[in-house]
């Protein structure tokens, strides 16, 4: 199977390319960079759709970039480098004379809103409440195909949690206050905190791009891309600093978070939602890491 990838460089991008070669696929990478194996997002324009049974988009700019200050500029980066890159794709697939057989978008958790007892399924009714979950709304909205070309193409929409592993995502910026004995819980910590292991990611994608069964439906298969086990910020900063073998007493105020990150940001990790993977389970998945010690001792390397 040829898969493209739109964003295919970055940390999720990494991991969902070397499994697929492991399977055997060839992968084509959607860039801004040329090179060996990628294509610009000029030439998919430009050019149209490479020949493909499968694509993927994981392109946008990272929310928690530290570098970058919670502004007018980084919202309008936040949407424009997903939603834009979605409708690329989207359009490509949709003008494509031999489109591919399946097209995921990966997404967020964010849409569901944050609650200490609320468990969410992928069957679960939501409306956007805040600048978070608009972005969501708009992002799986952008890649919806033209029914004609659905009865030929299968669309899938996985909403993902906090993506953890060893060389990107959200354990990068953890992992050295946790080293240095400064981790702790962000806000109260009752907080729950939905999470998947970066390998777990790839592998739900890579289902997800199984050619159908049967002839696809004209609205999209959801799938929460987050671990079975339900667990809040605090059980995650006690099981990380025990895997590290660190203390894990620094909690961090709700307002220094706030005011370090922007309100509308900090909400991520300041509020949280239960997120069950229903469907994906029922479809056969089978995690490696279904919970934070087999997850974090592989992240850790212990």
């Amino acid at each position: 199977m040829r898969v493209l990838i739109g964003g295919g460089s970055g940390f999720v991008g990494r991991e969902l390319t070397r499994l697929l070669k492991v399977k055997g696929h060839e992968v084509t990478v959607i860039s801004r960079q040329p090179g060996p194996g990628k294509i610009t997002w000029g030439e998919l324009e430009s050019h149209g759709l490479p020949p493909c049974e499968g694509a993927v988009n994981l392109a946008g700019e990272n929310m928690m970039n530290p570098l970058r200050w919670w502004n007018e500029s980084y919202k309008k980066d936040l949407f424009s480098s997903r939603i834009d890159t979605t409708k690329s794709m989207a359009q490509a697939i949709a003008a494509s004379s031999s489109p591919p057989h399946s097209w995921v978008l990966v997404s967020g958790v964010a849409c569901y809103k944050p609650s200490l007892t609320a468990e969410y399924t992928e069957d679960s009714e939501w409306t956007p409440f805040d600048i978070l979950s608009k972005l969501v709304k708009e992002w799986e909205a952008s890649a919806l195909l033209p029914e004609n070309v659905t009865k030929n193409t299968k669309q899938v929409v996985i909403r993902s949690g906090a993506v953890l592993g060893r060389d990107g995502g959200a354990m990068k910026q953890m992992l050295l206050p946790f080293w240095l004995g400064l981790g702790g819980t962000l806000g109260s910590g009752r907080q729950p905190f939905p999470w998947i292991h970066v390998s777990d990611l790839a592998g739900i994608i890579a289902h997800a791009l199984e050619p159908p069964a049967d002839t696809p439906s004209p609205s999209p298969q959801v799938f929460n891309g987050v671990a079975p086990a339900l667990n809040t910020n605090l059980e995650f900063t006690k099981e990380l600093g025990r895997v590290l073998r660190r203390p894990t007493i620094f909690p961090v105020p709700g307002f220094v978070m706030n005011t370090v990150m922007g309100s509308e940001r900090a909400v991520v990790l300041l509020q949280g939602q239960n997120v069950v993977p229903k469907r994906t389970q029922e479809a056969g998945f089978e995690y490696k890491y279904p919970d934070l010690t087999s997850a974090l001792k592989e992240i850790i390397g212990s």
